[in-house]
């Protein structure tokens, strides 16, 4: 499987034409795992994400002594614990590439009754940590990790946590859910101040196991000592993987894109309203609710776009798609600018350099800043470039084929795995050339 997708090879020019439906949301195929876990009673999951980073956290509540069956086409059946019946891993957890399984576990594991060590693959071992385990230290928590705060992170089991009130530095989800998920077991409140809004899948998902949740405008709290009750999930479409047929669909002429049954939580479609605002013709149709998330169908028209100062309440909601978004920048008349986006320098790969160093190969005018990039839209070329094996990098140069001059080939590409493992032939379907 590896050898296959090592590298891509992409024609140039098309439209994305017809009806798909992505992969389910990774954010919150984890958490059902995570949560139907630590549940009493069976969580029955459909449209579950089968990519490498949902399965990591799966074989690791496995190895804790979950019974968890399948998973087969989205199915998973999750054999509850309680709070309390997680068992000591017989070896360390191996979490892959996926930085949401390893930052997540950071804070549930911190008051288990057993130690247990978190390892990752080497992009993983790169990312930083102290993020989680120095508000978590606050809290009681004792995690040990390398000289620099990366992993892997030796997490000594204790049991008398303490809330704190936390008021994040920099907006994260990942921060938020690992300090809410250490909470459940921590004496007293525990409540996250968060600078900006991020994405609220585990509060949605605690009310639904029925913990009692408490959002206020710009906080969420709780109090340890609960529990939670297995519910069945339906995981809608990763807003994150639609996000690049759409920014393809918006930049090729021709294109007339319907993406199904996808996740719109509000806290999510920061790359909806920032298309929209570069003149992008969007439409939701069949909007509704399922399981306390909206979902809605997806239309997506080409439409010129034109360059625009993305608004910095817009960075946090949009953080995971801006590789597509910068996709779209490169293919709009005029300037585009971020600023505030620093984080993106700490996901799988630096993604501002990653992505304007495969511009600047494609002929496209990319300056990048320590904390976002200015993007001169305007045509381009095509060429080699790398992906530094990172998916969501990968996935953006494909569809930026569809507007270059010549043919796009691109490196690294193994990850893509991780979070979309049907890309190429859904791509191929809608009437991308890649290989």
């Amino acid at each position: 499987m590896k050898n296959e997708i090592e590298k891509l090879k992409v024609q140039p020019g098309g439209a994305l034409v017809g009806r798909i439906r992505v992969p389910g949301d990774k954010s919150i195929s984890h958490r059902s795992i995570m949560l139907g876990s630590l549940a009493e009673g069976i969580t029955e999951v459909s449209g579950f994400l089968e990519g490498e980073d949902s399965l990591a956290t799966l074989n690791a509540f496995r190895a804790m002594g979950v019974r968890i069956e399948r998973p087969a086409e989205g199915a998973v059946v999750i054999h509850g614990v309680g709070m309390r019946g997680l068992a000591q891993p017989a070896a360390p957890l191996d979490l892959g590439n996926s930085g949401t399984s390893m930052r997540l576990l950071a804070g549930l594991l911190a008051a288990q009754s057993f130690a247990v060590t978190l390892t990752g693959d080497a992009s993983l071992s790169k990312r930083p940590m102290r993020r989680v385990t120095t508000p978590l230290a606050a809290m009681g928590a004792v995690i040990d990790t390398d000289a620099e705060g990366m992993p892997p992170l030796m997490i000594h089991g204790v049991q008398n946590l303490t809330g704190i009130h936390y008021a994040m530095p920099v907006a994260s989800a990942q921060v938020k859910s690992s300090l809410l998920l250490a909470g459940l077991y921590a004496q007293g409140r525990t409540r996250i101040i968060e600078p900006a809004p991020t994405r609220d899948h585990t509060e949605r998902m605690l009310s639904g196991f029925g913990y009692e949740v408490v959002r206020d405008e710009d906080s969420v709290s709780l109090a340890g000592g609960g529990r939670l009750t297995a519910m069945n999930i339906n995981v809608p479409g990763d807003i994150s993987s639609a996000a690049f047929f759409m920014v393809g669909a918006a930049i090729a002429p021709g294109s007339d894109l319907m993406i199904e049954h996808v996740g719109v939580n509000p806290t999510r479609i920061g790359v909806i309203t920032i298309l929209k605002a570069m003149g992008a013709d969007i439409t939701l149709c069949n909007k509704h609710e399922m399981g306390g998330e909206p979902v809605a169908d997806i239309r997506v028209k080409y439409s010129p776009l034109h360059g625009i100062n993305i608004p910095k309440n817009q960075v946090p909601l949009a953080i995971d798609e801006f590789p597509a978004l910068f996709v779209a920048a490169a293919c709009a008349e005029g300037t585009t600018v971020l600023t505030g986006a620093e984080e993106l320098r700490v996901k799988e790969s630096d993604r501002i350099r990653a992505m304007a160093e495969g511009l600047a190969v494609l002929g496209v005018d990319a300056q990048p800043q320590q904390d976002g990039i200015i993007i001169k839209g305007g045509a381009y070329q095509g060429g080699v470039v790398d992906s530094l094996g990172d998916h969501r990098i990968a996935m953006s140069f494909a569809m930026a084929a569809l507007r270059a001059k010549s043919e796009i080939n691109i490196k690294e590409c193994e990850n893509i795995r991780t979070s979309f493992p049907n890309f190429i032939s859904l791509a191929s379907s809608t009437g991308l050339g890649v290989e």
